[in-house]
């Protein structure tokens, strides 16, 4: 669009809802699209953004976190920290994309001055439109021409003395060259979590890494055994874990950990008390699910020695038809921890490596530890098994004492979760502390 003649000029249009103007509105529409019919091309490209990964330079609190502007729920929203600038909403589209428009839903607390701004990489930016006297409401930023996989809002200037929110950002376009990743998800695992302690005392580090694993606002959460110490008693899930990892218990597929057979009501009461069907969701204390292209599998270690749950891993992988597999339980084959290696896994490890798993998400030693690809008889190969150790999520922490081939990093005093993400066809991992600060960062890995 032209004014006057001169050089092109890009404007967002705010939708009011004022009666008297819908049909002048209408007819301005209908003159615009016959005037520049490629326009028309570009309102109907589809909406490509919609529960795609998002990222924010700061969140209100848990309850308006970056997720909530792009589940197309026009209830909930992003909110960003108060009364501080700059500050960004970031969505990765999941492949490359020529993007042709771009709708922003204001909450009360708009932006004065932001700019949209597209990337390839997340590092580099290009700007597709700049706002310097926003009033809120709604913005459609339509005519837009621009490349990349990543696009953010980027405020510089608040409209009012809170922060920044958005109900909804919806980006329209088309994808370029391989499909988009459509499967990319986040999901956030720990293990050895709550101790018999509470926020009150300063000590406490499960409501912590509760804190952070709610912040992160993944797809779901896994644990990985002894979720509660010291007997896993039904009153202790309630007097503590419930009280901080418990407010996400709904999105949680756990499993059992040694301290689960201690509860003198008998193997695995409380457990099972407090989870109920979520933590045996199929009858029994092992259950697989998936998610994406991804099947999931949550065994008990405490019964690898029974045949009933290996009989019944055989036939679950058996029937497998996703590409890619992670399983998560609470013994590692391979640790160097105070527990160290335990063999008991290693028949499992078997069957998921004649499998082609991927991945093996492990507690029971209290620190954090990533091993390179290996096979069940400690052997580096590309078509191996990655490993993590993740039993940093609350209890007290063990010292590394005999460090493993093909160890590739350990973090043992520092208390946090692992933010695991994946696509359709990789995946990666970051070690998260509770100050919010990325400890360790895994390579990429694609599935076998």
């Amino acid at each position: 669009m032209y004014l006057n003649g001169s050089t092109p000029l890009l404007t967002s249009t705010r939708r009011r809802t004022v009666g008297v103007v819908i049909a002048a509105v209408l007819l301005l529409v209908g003159s615009l699209l016959l005037a520049y019919p490629d326009r028309a091309g570009a309102a109907a490209d589809p909406l490509i953004s919609r529960g795609k990964t998002a990222t924010a330079s700061s969140e209100e609190d848990s309850g308006h976190g970056p997720q909530n502007a792009f589940d197309g729920d026009p209830a909930t929203r992003w909110a960003s920290a108060e009364g501080k600038d700059p500050q960004w909403l970031r969505v990765d589209l999941g492949g490359t994309a020529d993007v042709t428009r771009v709708q922003l839903s204001w909450e009360d607390a708009y932006a004065k001055a932001y700019r949209i701004e597209i990337s390839a990489d997340g590092t580099t930016w290009t700007r597709l439109a700049d706002e310097k006297a926003g009033n809120g409401g709604t913005d459609d930023w339509s005519g837009l021409s621009g490349k990349g996989r990543y696009l953010r809002v980027y405020g510089t200037a608040r409209g009012t003395a809170y922060g920044y929110s958005l109900h909804e950002v919806e980006v329209y376009g088309t994808f370029d060259g391989a499909p988009p990743q459509t499967g990319a998800f986040t999901v956030v695992a720990a293990g050895d979590i709550a101790a018999q302690c509470t926020a009150s005392d300063s000590d406490c580090a499960h409501p912590k890494t509760a804190a952070l694993a709610q912040k992160l606002n993944p797809k779901f959460y896994l644990t990985m055994g002894d979720n509660q110490y010291d007997d896993a008693r039904i009153s202790d899930y309630r007097a503590y874990y419930d009280k901080t990892w418990g407010a996400f218990k709904n999105k949680t597929h756990p499993v059992p950990g040694n301290h689960e057979t201690y509860d003198p009501a008998g193997a695995l009461a409380g457990y099972k008390a407090y989870y109920g069907a979520i933590a045996y969701p199929q009858g029994k204390s092992y259950y697989s699910f998936d998610e994406g292209n991804w099947h999931f599998i949550a065994l008990d270690s405490n019964s690898f020695d029974r045949s009933a749950q290996i009989d019944w891993l055989k036939a679950d992988l058996a029937k497998n038809s996703k590409a890619c597999i992670a399983a998560f339980f609470h013994h590692p084959l391979y640790s160097s921890g105070g527990h160290g290696n335990d063999p008991v896994s290693r028949p499992v490890w078997k069957i998921l490596y004649g499998a082609k798993a991927d991945l093996v998400l492990n507690g029971h030693d209290h620190h954090y530890e990533r091993f390179a690809p290996q096979n069940p008889d400690g052997k580096a190969t590309a078509d191996g098994i990655t490993e993590i150790v993740g039993g940093m999520g609350g209890a007290e922490p063990y010292p590394i004492e005999n460090v493993q081939p093909n160890s590739q990093k350990r973090i043992s005093g520092e208390y946090g979760v692992l933010k695991l993400d994946f696509t359709d066809s990789d995946y990666s991992w970051s070690y998260v502390g509770t100050d919010g600060k990325t400890k360790d960062a895994s390579p990429k890995y694609a599935c076998h």
